[in-house]
């Protein structure tokens, strides 16, 4: 994260409708953040504007609440050239998400841009599981993929 800009750290997290993947895992950074006693701007954001206002899928709001996060209270909300300048680090869920948030990018904002999965090792590159089309089980899946963005950040966090 930048280390030009006082705590706390400001991270927003990016999919493509933020309904599933995004909001699952500003769900799971709260609960690891919280847990660490870290305190952190945490939101996130879809690049697609279709679910704007809505909350998050409900598949992603039982397995959240099952993980011990609530995130009924999340609504989605399309990326926008401010955050760039708001938030410190932007993870995006995929490849497709990373590629449209840099063709947003302000010239001279400061956000760094990455995905999710770079952030553990073994795993850079990879996508976070979209479970928006599969069964149930994809969910827990998905919170398991972005748990591990969650501790890994926490982990960056402390130094």
């Amino acid at each position: 994260m930048r280390e030009d800009r006082p705590n706390p750290p400001a991270i927003l997290f990016l999919c493509l409708g933020n309904i599933c993947r995004s909001p699952l895992a500003e769900g799971a950074a709260r609960v690891a953040f919280a847990a660490a006693g870290i305190d952190a701007r945490l939101d996130s954001a879809g690049t697609g504007d279709w679910h704007v206002g809505h909350p998050p899928d409900r598949r992603a709001q039982a397995e959240a609440r099952r993980r011990g996060a609530d995130i009924s209270d999340l609504r989605a909300r399309q990326l926008c050239r401010s955050d760039f300048h708001d938030f410190d680090l932007i993870l995006a869920a995929d490849e497709a998400n990373l590629r449209d948030a840099r063709a947003l990018r302000p010239t001279g904002a400061a956000a760094e841009l990455k995905l999710m999965l770079d952030l553990v090792a073994g795993r850079e590159g990879e996508s976070v599981t979209d479970p928006y089309y599969g069964a149930d089980d994809g969910f827990a899946e998905t919170w398991d993929d972005v748990s591990a963005v969650a501790a890994a950040l926490v982990a960056s966090s402390r130094g």
